[in-house]
């Protein structure tokens, strides 16, 4: 019987560490073992989990001592935090340890997109030597625009700024007194659509927010932008971005995340023959750096617990 149970990848020290003061168990394909994963939670008192595991009622159900979830991350949608709280379970995101990451992967992905000549080595390699078809844009002079504005978008907007972009953003829960809006363009949801020479989605997944990047949306974006989803699939509405690509309404587009995770070929096929497009595994976040600062912040937070309950 193990007091921790991990069900996804985390640090190898970290896990050490856990696993030098409780019993830990720690099987990083848990997540796609269901059944043994709930039977794994008899008698543990803490969940460690990525972004894979639903963490659901069913779940909490069958571990009937678990005391609090760990979440090697900061997006919550996989964890029922209403039923959590229900059971007096806390929950513990990584907050802020993955924000480096996550910006580094959104301004590689804007300077690739508005420059182009990275997507062709293919061509290239076969002797089409397409130098014509292949010249691109600069970052500087250009708008950066962020959807959502919080801690994970300061550090691009702090970037891109420093590679001469300016920056607007909206987000309409951030009131205008905060001082993090000094040097930002302050605009409306319009604005930052038909402004936008790289837009960034820096929103979490809420009935509000799904789909909020809409075929709608799309059409209302400036011709030619570059569209970069590293926060959470279902923000943007992905055969409507498949057709605008396709239709060259957008330069380019990345995803880091998606609908259905992982992506399957159904769901995939929505941008088989797409060019113009960067597709990764949710791994925007993920970094070695990163990895040992999530993991090291959760196993912080799993040592206090179990010290308290000595």
């Amino acid at each position: 019987m193990s007091r921790v149970v991990i069900s996804e990848f985390m640090d190898e020290t970290a896990v050490e560490r856990l696993s030098g003061a409780a019993p830990t168990l720690y099987q990083p394909d848990l997540v796609d073992r269901r059944e043994d994963l709930i039977a794994a939670l008899d008698g543990a008192e803490v969940l460690v989990v990525r972004n894979r595991t639903r963490v659901d009622a069913a779940l909490l159900d069958a571990g009937k001592g678990l005391q609090a979830v760990g979440r090697l991350g900061v997006g919550l949608d996989n964890i029922d935090l209403d039923a959590c709280k229900a059971r007096g379970i806390q929950v513990w995101p990584a907050t802020g340890a993955n924000d480096l990451a996550v910006a580094e992967y959104v301004l590689t992905s804007v300077l690739m997109l508005l420059r182009g000549a990275y997507l062709a080595s293919a061509s290239v390699a076969a002797g089409d030597w397409p130098r014509q078809q292949l010249i691109g844009r600069e970052m500087s002079g250009r708008v950066m625009g962020l959807l959502g504005y919080g801690a994970i978008a300061r550090q691009v907007a702090t970037r891109v700024k420093a590679m001469g972009m300016s920056v607007i953003a909206h987000d309409p829960h951030l009131p205008q007194s905060d001082p993090a809006w000094n040097g930002i363009g302050r605009v409306s949801l319009e604005e930052l659509l038909a402004q936008s020479d790289a837009l960034s989605l820096h929103v979490p997944l809420t009935p509000q927010t799904r789909h909020i990047i809409d075929a709608n949306a799309l059409t209302r974006m400036k011709p030619g932008a570059v569209l970069v989803n590293a926060a959470r699939g279902g923000v943007v509405d992905e055969a409507a971005l498949a057709a605008a690509l396709r239709e060259g309404r957008l330069a380019g587009a990345a995803l880091d995340v998606f609908e259905v995770e992982p992506l399957d070929g159904a769901h995939g096929a929505n941008f088989a023959g797409i060019s113009n497009i960067i597709l990764t595994p949710h791994i925007a976040g993920v970094t070695e750096e990163s990895n040992i600062r999530v993991s090291n912040l959760i196993a912080d937070k799993v040592l206090d617990h179990l010290k308290e309950r000595v």
